[in-house]
């Protein structure tokens, strides 16, 4: 595995982040910015904190027209901001629930509100507003002059494409999570329960170096499994189950998310079939992956594979998606997503398909899109289903 590169970004990483977003502001016509949600906060800043678990306080940064962008936060985040490239930092003492930081939001926007100027916020699809929607609609309140308009895609197209020191970070992710997969022999065998196996897999990874797994999912049963987002079971794995393991691991706050799939002793031809096919499934996206195609194009071409075996139509809704600082980003490969894939673009190929009594089988790799085509993040998976 390639030696780990430096945690954290220069100052010009989010110099060159808030430039090209000052740039599509201009041409917007917005006078600025306000994100409040853990992904935005650190792409401008750098500030990276497990505290986003608590729910008790809300985060603002304001990213203006021209200069540096503005946190309006906790005090208790103050000295790790101060460690950012971040000058202007303003906060109060919270958890304030009368109060929690709509008084400093309101000082700081109320000249553009004087000037009937226009923000942008995030409002579409895998957004949130990360504060009390009764503190938004004072907020709002006292601002009567000023507009809000949606920039989920302006912020959506700078985030979909990867930095080169992005695509690094991932990239070494991404050998962990291979090296880790690589061991799953050691500790996932006949007679072993499913929940120590998946405790067994998060060990190796860290281990191997990850930071933390906050995501590892998977199933198995006799012939296939049938779920693959529920709690693992103490249901010790037998010979003829299918084993599916799912990670998102991260190292310094980027995600690798990929699965493997494993047979127990033994093999039955219809699971080696649907391997297969899902096998082959993912080969057709890596060819398609190139720039210039829509992610709606890389969804069919890997869906006229599965049909060989299942033709629901891909009733999972999408077979991949974007990864980065979050396990899933945007876009979505599927067929209703027309957006354009683009070089440096960090993606999942992630094909699944129905068969045999209500069974199910995913197949998982991370790519980067580069001009000649997609660049392999994760090691390829073996072409035929693993038997332990």
């Amino acid at each position: 595995m390639a030696k780990a590169p430096p945690k954290g970004f220069p100052s010009v990483e989010f110099e060159a982040r808030t430039a090209k977003a000052q740039t599509a502001m201009d041409k917007a016509g917005l006078s600025g910015l306000l994100l409040m949600s853990e992904a935005e906060v650190r792409y401008f800043t750098g500030f990276h904190t497990l505290f986003w678990q608590s729910p008790t306080r809300p985060w603002f940064l304001f990213v203006p027209a021209k200069g540096k962008p503005i946190a309006i936060i906790p005090e208790i985040g103050a000295k790790l901001m101060r460690q950012t490239w971040i000058d202007d930092i303003r906060t109060w003492n919270a958890p304030n629930p009368s109060d929690d930081g709509i008084s400093l939001l309101t000082e700081l926007l109320s000249p553009l509100a004087n000037q009937s100027a226009t923000i942008g916020m995030l409002k579409g699809h895998e957004t949130g507003l990360r504060m009390p929607l009764g503190d938004f609609e004072r907020l709002i309140a006292n601002l009567p002059g000023l507009r809000t308009e949606d920039a989920t895609g302006l912020v959506r197209s700078l985030r979909m494409v990867k930095s080169p020191r992005e695509i690094e970070k991932l990239s070494y992710i991404c050998a962990i999570g291979s090296s880790t997969f690589g061991r799953v022999p050691e500790f996932a065998y006949a007679g072993k329960p499913l929940d120590e196996v998946f405790r067994s897999f998060r060990q190796a990874a860290l281990d191997a170096g990850a930071d933390d797994v906050p995501y590892l999912v998977g199933g198995a049963d006799q012939g296939g499994y049938h779920d693959v987002i529920s709690p693992p079971s103490a249901k010790p794995l037998q010979a003829g189950d299918i084993l599916m393991l799912d990670t998102g691991a991260t190292w310094d706050g980027y995600f690798c998310d990929f699965d493997r799939n494993f047979a127990i002793t033994r093999a039955d031809d219809l699971s080696r079939r649907a391997y297969d096919v899902l096998w082959r499934a993912t080969e057709a996206g890596i060819a398609a992956a190139q720039p210039g195609t829509t992610c709606r194009e890389l969804f069919h071409t890997m869906q006229s594979v599965i049909a060989e075996m299942d033709s629901s139509g891909g009733d999972v809704g999408r077979l991949g998606h974007g990864l980065g600082m979050q396990l899933t980003e945007w876009p979505s490969h599927a067929a209703f997503d027309d957006t354009i894939i683009q070089e440096n673009m960090v993606l999942t190929l992630e094909p699944s398909l129905s068969y045999g009594d209500g069974r199910i089988m995913v197949h998982e790799e991370n790519i980067v899109v580069r001009s000649a085509g997609a660049e392999l993040l994760t090691t390829r998976a073996a072409q035929e289903l693993p038997v332990i």
